[in-house]
């Protein structure tokens, strides 16, 4: 049986314009000029997250601020 979020996954990969790899994230613009940011791999260091309409280099400096902020934050013990 297949993973019910492999639907969603093969319309966002579809839908998609461009696709960069940053980081260990894949930034998937969409046709309405937002990015899908997702980890490339696991562990999930970050939840996927979908950004407003903005440029690639918006993108990345959004995904700079929140893996700078993720280790900011001290692991639960």
């Amino acid at each position: 049986m297949a993973h019910p979020s492999i639907p969603d996954q093969i319309r966002a990969f579809s839908q998609a314009i461009t696709v960069i790899r940053y980081k260990g994230f894949l930034l998937i613009e969409q046709e309405n000029k937002s990015w899908l940011i997702r980890p490339e791999s696991s562990p999930l260091v970050l939840l996927p997250f979908r950004t407003n309409v903005c440029s690639l280099i918006e993108a990345q400096k959004l995904l700079d601020k929140k893996l700078s902020n993720k280790e900011q934050i001290p692991e639960a013990a």
